[in-house]
């Protein structure tokens, strides 16, 4: 579709004025909502796609879409994988099909934007995942970061994605916390480092960065998911702004609002935080997107759903995500709760974005798979993200690197040893099996490729929450018979063995989680490894090898045994695809490590908050029966 020349000599905005007052109330309240999940708008019927009726009659009903969320999303939750999802050809092919029909069934012929998720790659059948933020925050170096994010960028823009939902803006000050791992450090100005090589790395490529989640959300009540954020003005300014603050100065385009309260004020209701601070004080000019059903969730406040649209859209949230809040604007308008400048401010950013992005004139995508040369092989940034972001904790008489010379056989023993998706964090897509490369995998190339005789013996041992003595009894057996123990311990936050989810895609707390002990929804009360794990390890060391410790984990784990019993311990927070071929090279000296802990390492439970940077006050005293620093 092409406009007339002299439309294209006048601003986005310009435009988008013309447009808005050509539009309906019902028109406009449609670009405002984002009910629809993406991946319930197709049925793939073998190489075939078939829009839904559920798509039709949305686009029906407001005669248009403003965003669509997760066309592209693969994982549990959406039940979408090779055999149901968008792969290859057929991933651009649906995004045309969706588009086509929204633009010749809107009235005013007005095209979708489509946001998808990118916490650490896009969360897509072929995306290329990067380690979780925790890991590349351990990396110290943002200029990689960027680097590795320009990437995930270019390929997001192959697809027609206009938003990437980031995870930068999260403080990690409660290790109990199951989304850890979406953070990039404890400190404020290291993470604002990183958060800002986030966006400039995808910005740059020309795809929008929604960066999330604004605001406190790492300081929840507790380390529980979603709880309230007990601060006071000086830690939200020190803290948990300085991260937003260098986003909006570089130009991100959107940001997404906390399901949190702070001191009291639901996030999506605060205008203060919305508007006063984020608007006039740090002058950020792009759309606040909801987090997916936080404006219903308002509920709780105002006790109806019409108020709670209302109240959202007032504080400065321009769309929402998944929600019905939104959806009753109209009613809202009616009731006198809100105005129509409300309504009009809201979409003009909407639209004003659809024309800097082009969508009025170039609307559709090539239908290549072309989106699927951004691979491992020749992007080498994943990797190198993996390999700076490993941390050696302790090397007692220099076992690390290994004297592979002296060493005739190796076992590798633990529930991280070789399960790919325990290493890739929350989430994640489904991955072509022939990328991933675990620790056992990884060592076992590592040998094969420098032409060593090195036997190398492997048992899982336990799971992550459960296990068999027999397992152990392996283990231990395999301790027993070896020159040289590698231990392999740890979390997950993999949804693919048997999670539940509630309708955000959160997984359920209380239900079967199978391995999962970290990710969204999965808070913890204790941050002891998991017993079965120090079961396992007790019974190891029992063996009298020396033992080389790893731990592949989302948060940090009180291990204070552990750590003085190994003979060397190294971190991997999760380190991605590649984490495995990462870990092979430092553990047999091709690089040195050099990561650093983005965060304290309490020594128990009852240490935290843990963070090192306390404001300093008069008088400060540790307990008596623990050292006072983690």
């Amino acid at each position: 579709m092409k406009n007339e020349n002299i439309a294209k000599k006048i601003s986005a905005k310009e435009r988008a004025e013309e447009l808005l007052a050509k539009m309906t109330l019902k028109e406009k309240i449609g670009q405002l909502n984002q009910r629809l999940f993406g991946f319930h708008v197709y049925e793939r019927r073998g190489d075939d796609l078939v829009l839904t009726e559920e798509l039709k009659q949305e686009v029906k009903k407001y005669s248009g879409l403003g965003m669509l969320y997760g066309l592209y999303r693969a994982d549990p939750w959406s039940n979408r994988d090779k055999v149901t999802g968008l792969y290859k050809e057929l991933a651009p092919k649906a995004y045309n099909m969706v588009q086509d029909y929204v633009i010749k069934h809107s009235r005013l012929s007005i095209p979708m934007m489509l946001s998808t998720e990118c916490p650490h790659g896009h969360q897509a059948l072929g995306g290329y995942l990067l380690p979780v933020n925790l890991a590349t925050g351990a990396t110290f170096n943002p200029d990689l970061l960027k680097a590795a994010c320009k990437v995930c960028g270019m390929q997001l823009k192959e697809m027609g994605v206009d938003f990437a939902l980031v995870s930068n803006l999260d403080i990690l000050r409660d290790p109990r916390w199951g989304r850890s791992e979406e953070c990039f450090s404890e400190d404020p100005y290291l993470a604002s480092e990183m958060a800002k090589s986030t966006v400039e790395g995808i910005q740059e490529t020309g795809v929008y960065v929604v960066a999330k989640h604004f605001c406190a959300q790492g300081e929840g009540t507790g380390g529980i998911n979603a709880s309230a954020a007990r601060i006071g003005e000086r830690e939200l300014r020190e803290i948990h702004l300085p991260a937003v603050k260098a986003c909006c100065e570089i130009g991100v385009k959107g940001i997404m609002a906390a399901y949190n309260e702070i001191d009291g004020v639901f996030c999506h209701a605060n205008k203060k935080l919305l508007t006063d601070i984020l608007r006039k004080q740090m002058g950020f000019e792009g759309i606040v997107m909801s987090d997916g059903v936080a404006i219903d969730q308002l509920d709780v406040m105002t006790g109806d759903r019409v108020l709670s649209g209302a109240m959202a859209l007032k504080a400065g949230v321009d769309i929402g995500l998944w929600d019905t809040g939104f959806s009753k604007l109209e009613e809202a308008l009616e009731l006198g709760y809100i105005t129509i400048e409300n309504i009009n401010r809201s979409v003009l950013r909407i639209l004003t974005m659809k024309y800097e992005r082009g969508l009025f004139d170039e609307p559709y995508i090539p239908e290549t798979n072309g989106y699927l040369s951004y691979h491992y092989d020749n992007f080498p940034q994943a990797l190198e993200l993996a390999r700076e972001s490993i941390i050696l904790l302790k090397n007692e008489e220099q076992i690390l690197p290994i004297q592979y010379q002296n060493i005739k056989s190796i076992g590798i023993i633990g529930p991280n040893a070789d399960e790919i998706y325990n290493q890739l964090g929350d989430y994640t897509p489904p991955i072509e099996e022939e990328d991933g490369i675990t620790t056992l995998k990884g060592i076992k190339e590592w040998i094969k490729e420098n032409g060593l005789s090195i036997e190398v013996r492997y048992a899982k041992g336990c799971g992550i929450l459960e296990g068999m003595e027999e397992e152990i009894e392996k283990a231990v057996e395999i301790a027993n018979s070896v020159d040289l123990v590698i231990m392999v311990l740890g979390g997950s936050s993999s949804r693919f063995l048997g999670a539940e989810f509630d309708l955000n895609g959160a997984a359920v707390t209380g239900k079967e989680i199978s391995s999962m002990d970290c990710g969204e929804g999965i808070d913890c009360a204790d941050i002891n490894l998991p017993l079965i794990q120090q079961k396992l390890a007790k019974a190891v060391f029992k063996a009298g090898k020396k033992v080389i410790t790893i731990m592949i984990q989302g948060r940090p784990y009180a291990i204070s045994t552990i750590a003085e019993k190994s003979s060397a311990l190294i971190t991997s927070f999760y380190g991605g695809v590649k984490a495995g071929e990462a870990i092979a090279d430092i553990l047999f000296g091709k690089i040195s490590p050099s990561g650093h802990l983005p965060v304290s390492i309490p020594r128990c439970s009852g240490q935290i908050p843990a963070y090192y940077n306390y404001k300093k006050s008069y008088r400060a005293m540790g307990y008596y029966d623990i050292e006072q620093k983690p």
